[in-house]
């Protein structure tokens, strides 16, 4: 076939899809054939009204403090900046839903570890902010619920190999947070900029401080992370405190629990996790997701040491 014929028959292919094009635009049962007009006069004018009828606008609190400080909700780029989180995760249903329920596993724990160790309880929120509760890593190489690196967890005590790595343990990284907020405060003065810091480093913070003139989070130029990162924990806490004001009502049924567990006490090599489960009446399932620590399939145990392991009664 000459190339010619071939531009033929793509013409008349482009001419007869440009014909139907044109039919399917025409009213149906219009004598002149004229085309629709498809601009805003075509559609009821109420269609586009937002109102507090068809979306809802949440009212937010007056007064807010993070750890008893104070956030200077009269300043509107404050006011602005808070509200952009809240409507991001209140309307972001199935996330807030699933955090809400998981959170009765995890945030009693945690509230009495903060707690005994002279922590503001709405660091409990930080670990939201951070992992939404689950065992997460960053591509930073950050680990578990309160996101910590490795060189950091090693700092504050917690045991990373190839067989065990205690960022991904509950208790001992929720301890080692704790150790780490605390040294925070003891260098900045006030547990708003600790949260901050958490996120950007300590070092980073400082040096904004420094470059900038001010000490106030609310008063510096972060990099977007950052400057969203407290108004992301204030908007938890906002919700969380009052859920049902933001449309999420449940019954105490409705959240998840952990079951029962019993602790095992291991002080030697254990060479197949998952026969070592079975042979405790368990599962590798349980094992693991009880135990999230645990890193390999076998588990060494220098001498001396001693581990405990979890696992469902």
């Amino acid at each position: 076939m000459s190339r010619i014929h071939l531009f033929l028959i793509y013409f008349l292919l482009i001419v007869s899809i440009a014909l139907g094009a044109w039919a399917i635009l025409k009213t149906p049962n219009s004598p002149s054939g004229q085309v629709v007009q498809m601009d805003e006069r075509s559609y009821p004018v109420q269609a586009f009204t937002v109102t507090r009828d068809s979306i809802r606008l949440f009212d937010l609190p007056k007064n807010l403090d993070f750890a008893g400080e104070k956030v200077p909700l009269e300043r509107g780029d404050i006011y602005e900046r808070l509200e952009r989180e809240i409507y991001v995760n209140a309307y972001w249903e199935s996330n807030m839903i699933l955090l809400l329920k998981r959170s009765a596993k995890y945030l009693p724990a945690i509230e009495a570890m903060l707690k005994e160790n002279g922590i503001p309880d709405d660091f409990k929120y930080l670990a939201i902010a951070e992992s939404a509760l689950m065992n997460v890593g960053s591509p930073a190489g950050a680990r578990g619920f309160w996101q910590i690196l490795e060189s950091t967890g090693k700092e504050y005590g917690l045991e990373i190999s190839k067989d065990v790595d205690e960022r991904y343990h509950f208790e001992k990284s929720t301890l080692a947070a704790t150790k780490y907020l605390k040294k925070a405060h003891a260098k900045f003065g006030d547990w708003t900029a600790v949260a901050a810091s958490y996120n950007m480093g300590q070092a980073g913070f400082s040096r904004r401080q420094e470059e900038q003139l001010h000490d106030n989070y609310y008063e510096l130029y972060l990099n977007d992370e950052t400057s969203r990162y407290l108004f992301r924990i204030l908007a938890f806490k906002v919700i969380f405190e009052n859920p049902g004001a933001f449309g999420y009502h449940f019954k105490e049924s409705d959240f998840y629990k952990n079951p029962t567990f019993r602790t095992v006490r291991v002080d030697e090599d254990i060479k197949d996790l998952p026969s070592w489960a079975k042979a405790q009446g368990s599962s590798y399932k349980d094992l693991k997701l009880y135990n999230p620590w645990l890193r390999d399939r076998n588990l060494k145990v220098k001498r001396g040491k001693i581990y405990e392991i979890i696992l469902p009664e």
